[in-house]
């Protein structure tokens, strides 16, 4: 059974190593059957991105990403995310990743951190 239960969440981009791509606008639309976790994102400098990802020990996500940017470029990577369940049982994610590939070739490697929140529930 699964440690944590991330269906039908949405979170937002609260923290970027950067000022890259993922912005306070992002928002990311988490599913999840078992330890099978998946969703998209958009917003921000993000027009759209697809996350697949397995649920580990103490319901850390191994994940592959892929986006398109605004300026077009199309970006893959490897990650993970380390859940914090917050006092009012919103989740924060924080992430840590790497650059798999690029369709410039430009920036393959390049490593980074983010946190992304969960959205009060209207």
């Amino acid at each position: 059974m699964a440690a944590h239960n991330f269906n039908n969440r949405t979170f937002k981009g609260v923290v970027n190593y950067d000022s890259g791509d993922l912005t306070g606008d992002t928002r990311f639309h988490y599913y999840q059957d078992g330890d099978d976790v998946w969703g998209t994102f958009e917003g921000g400098n993000i027009v759209s991105g697809a996350i697949k990802a397995k649920m580990i020990e103490d319901g850390k996500l191994d994940m592959e990403w892929w986006y398109t940017s605004s300026d077009g470029e199309e970006i893959k990577g490897v990650g993970s995310s380390t859940p914090e369940l917050l006092s009012d049982g919103r989740y924060k994610l924080h992430e840590s990743w790497t650059v798999t590939e690029t369709s410039s070739g430009a920036g393959v490697g390049v490593s980074g951190t983010s946190v992304i929140e969960e959205l009060r529930p209207d």
